[in-house]
């Protein structure tokens, strides 16, 4: 790839400092701002996101399995890290000071599967493909013998005691999965973009400084969690903001921790 578009990374990991709340306002303030100095980029990978949901919210009209998509807006928020790579490069030339091209942009995105990048990427996949076979197992398990002519419009069972004992299994497994993807992505990702490590360095390096600041990070993890639940509704139109303000917060998170 020619070096306007894309330049080698610097080598290894840099060191990285805790996370604070300030850290947390800094992010959001400096990802908003991103957002609104070029919305065009965030809209674009923010309409991928929103157009998955509505195909996912169609299958599952016309399958008549309504149950299904409870668990796809629990499971959706763990492939929200996809969109973040393109959002990642704009916040850096933002920073730098460079333009804002497609060709760029979209080209350092296209480069990323010569690196690390989709080895992580597919982890993320099996993580999300993973709570969806949970997800029937836990179904299964719980209402698999209950009558129901149609489960689009048997929300009663859900009322029940093993259907209420469904929902908070289902919940808490749920909450389980996301809280583990969100602990080897939330630097990871970033981290991959900036610097030259292998994915499985990535990965250990987010989940130290998680472990190193866990009361910030648990307040970053139930923000992005609970926004872009309620984001989902009507339609999934939210995530055009909320995608693109938590993309750019998240490099700007990094970077206030990573030292040069």
């Amino acid at each position: 790839m020619p070096d306007a578009i894309y330049k080698s990374p610097p080598l290894g990991v840099p060191d990285l400092s805790p996370v604070t709340t300030s850290t947390l306002r800094t992010a959001l303030r400096r990802g908003w701002r991103d957002f609104m100095a070029a919305p065009v980029f965030g809209l674009f990978f923010a309409s991928i996101y929103v157009l998955a949901g509505l195909i996912m919210l169609y299958v599952t009209r016309i399958t008549g399995q309504a149950y299904w998509l409870i668990f796809a807006a629990i499971g959706f928020p763990l492939i929200g890290p996809f969109a973040a790579v393109g959002l990642y490069e704009v916040s850096r030339r933002l920073e730098e000071n460079r333009p804002l091209d497609w060709r760029g942009i979209l080209g350092v995105v296209a480069y990323q599967r010569n690196r690390q990048l989709p080895s992580i990427c597919a982890i993320i996949i099996m993580v999300f493909l993973f709570w969806f076979f949970i997800a029937h197992m836990i179904f299964a398990l719980f209402l698999g013998l209950s009558t129901m002519t149609n489960i689009s419009s048997s929300y009663e069972v859900y009322l029940t005691a093993n259907g209420l004992m469904m929902l908070a299994v289902g919940t808490a497994v749920g909450a389980a999965l996301s809280a583990l993807l969100f602990a080897i992505t939330v630097i990871s990702l970033p981290l991959l973009l900036d610097r030259e490590v292998d994915f499985v360095t990535a990965m250990i390096t987010s989940f130290g400084v998680v472990r190193s600041s866990p009361g910030p990070l648990l307040i970053w993890a139930l923000l992005i969690a609970s926004v872009t639940l309620v984001s989902l509704i009507p339609f999934f139109l939210g995530l055009f903001v909320t995608l693109p303000l938590f993309g750019h917060a998240t490099w700007h998170l990094y970077r206030q921790i990573a030292s040069n």
